[in-house]
């Protein structure tokens, strides 16, 4: 396994959309991810706050982190986010994903998203299944 999560760290450098939304791995261990990400102005919506697809996708990339560090490689099959506050566009965000479940057939996380003030913002729940080569 800890052959996984050094890939995982060293894919983290150089992954696209990683690097686009300048999303930063922040920590990794089995079953474990902590993901950040400093808001911008263009994730701002029409009403004012960031957009909720940003906020998820701090959110999804723990995931992807931490799923990946108990089964590689691994595909969503189910994303589920409740929105608990709005965030501005100088927030920081920090997404923790944690496995509760990790089978040969299925792995269940939680994730929480907050911010700077350590204020809770967002909680997820998502299934990954292997993905067959």
């Amino acid at each position: 396994m800890t052959g996984e999560i050094q890939k995982l760290k060293e894919l983290s450098v150089t992954e696209p959309v990683a690097s686009f939304l300048d999303l930063k791995l922040v920590e990794i261990s089995p079953g474990y991810a902590r993901v950040s990400m400093k808001m911008k102005p263009q994730y701002i919506n029409f009403n004012g706050m960031v957009f909720g697809g940003i906020i998820t996708c701090v959110a999804d990339q723990a995931f992807a982190y931490a799923t990946n560090s108990v089964i590689t490689p691994n595909v969503a099959t189910q994303f589920n986010i409740h929105f608990i506050t709005a965030v501005a566009a100088d927030d920081e965000l920090t997404a923790e994903c944690r496995v509760i479940k990790s089978g040969k057939r299925v792995c269940i996380s939680e994730m929480e998203v907050k911010n700077q003030h350590d204020k809770l913002v967002a909680r997820a729940s998502g299934t990954t299944i292997p993905l067959v080569k």
